[in-house]
């Protein structure tokens, strides 16, 4: 479990390792990720906009921005905490993510970024 706090944002990340399949005549590792966002600051925040960087031992860097996260925009307020599970494909065992939340603080109306400590990806098979 990996843990950082940004403003008084809370970002707790849990990987698992989904299994491989085939896809296009290649291997294709299945990765899941839990994201808690807990609002530990004395404003109500809104998540605006998601930033990943994803990092593949065989691949490129891949880029995803995008609004929300799974279709959503949470607000959370003060004590509260909002959770969401997604996923990712890569073609190695072995890769990672890393990136950052867009938000909009109620109180002051400013806009802040919450960093997404970089989290591993691998199989249980592979060696790290």
């Amino acid at each position: 479990m990996i843990t950082q706090i940004t403003k008084g944002i809370k970002i707790t990340v849990k990987t698992s390792f989904e299994g491989t399949f085939f896809k296009n005549y290649k291997m294709h590792f299945a990765f899941g990720y839990t994201i808690t966002i807990e609002n530990q600051s004395k404003d109500s925040v809104q998540l605006t906009t998601r930033h990943w960087q994803i990092f593949d031992a065989l691949n490129r860097v891949e880029i995803v921005d995008g609004e929300g996260v799974i279709g959503k925009k949470p607000v959370i307020k003060p004590g509260e905490s909002y959770s969401y599970n997604s996923g990712c494909l890569l073609t190695s065992p072995i890769g990672a993510m890393r990136g950052h939340f867009n938000m909009i603080n109620f109180t002051s109306t400013r806009r802040f970024r919450v960093l997404v400590p970089t989290f591993k990806l691998h199989a249980p098979f592979a060696l790290n």
